[in-house]
């Protein structure tokens, strides 16, 4: 017999530490690139992250808190998304810093960048494939009842793309190559993904 724990969130979990994002795991992250309106750079990483629709390529991210990123890209209309990997990882940590909103997180981490195409917003130099976004959607999470979430979700169409050729075998993207980093629980938990994770499976057709 399987012995379950319950809870209710409302209500606490009784555990040792939060298991809601250990158990919605591994998440992408969403390294995410922006400049104030005067100008200041900014990044951060975000694990409440995805993609959400194909043509136009849409994706999203949320923030726990009305944050730097979340104020520029209101004030703006745009960011980039990079992607964050595992020889990247060190400085993605560091971009994660809560700093005072005059600080450049790119130069804090120590990171080159790229200009972008169609946005303001650099892209980090390093990371092998980047997204240059358009501001589409922003919204305040409410509960059941309505009530107002101090969490925002920010949604953008993706509107140029860039990807390191090292990274294509005959035109197709190969995930592992690039050693994408992703999320997983606790305070201090990551997950890379490797060749070696990889299985095939396609769908009944």
């Amino acid at each position: 017999m399987t012995e379950w724990h319950f809870y209710e969130p409302a209500n606490g979990h009784g555990l040792a530490h939060d298991p809601l994002n250990a158990i919605v795991a591994p998440r992408p992250i969403g390294w995410i690139g922006s400049v104030s309106a005067s100008g200041v750079r900014n990044l951060a990483p975000y694990s409440f992250f995805n993609l959400l629709n194909y043509r136009p390529p849409i994706l999203a991210f949320s923030s726990n808190g009305w944050k730097d990123s979340v104020a520029n890209i209101q004030d703006t209309r745009e960011f980039t998304w990079n992607l964050a990997t595992r020889p990247l990882a060190e400085q993605m940590n560091a971009s994660a810093a809560t700093v005072p909103g005059e600080v450049d997180e790119f130069t804090l981490a120590g990171l080159d960048t790229l200009p972008s195409t169609k946005v303001a917003p650099p892209r980090v130099a390093a990371s092998p494939a980047a997204f240059e976004c358009v501001l589409t959607q922003l919204i305040r999470l409410e509960t059941r009842d309505g009530a107002p979430v101090d969490t925002w979700l920010v949604i953008g169409e993706v509107v140029g793309i860039h990807i390191d050729t090292a990274m294509l075998t005959d035109g197709v993207y190969q995930t592992a190559r690039a050693h994408p980093i992703l999320r997983g629980g606790g305070p201090a938990d990551y997950f890379e993904i490797t060749e070696a994770a990889k299985f095939a499976m396609k769908r009944p057709g």
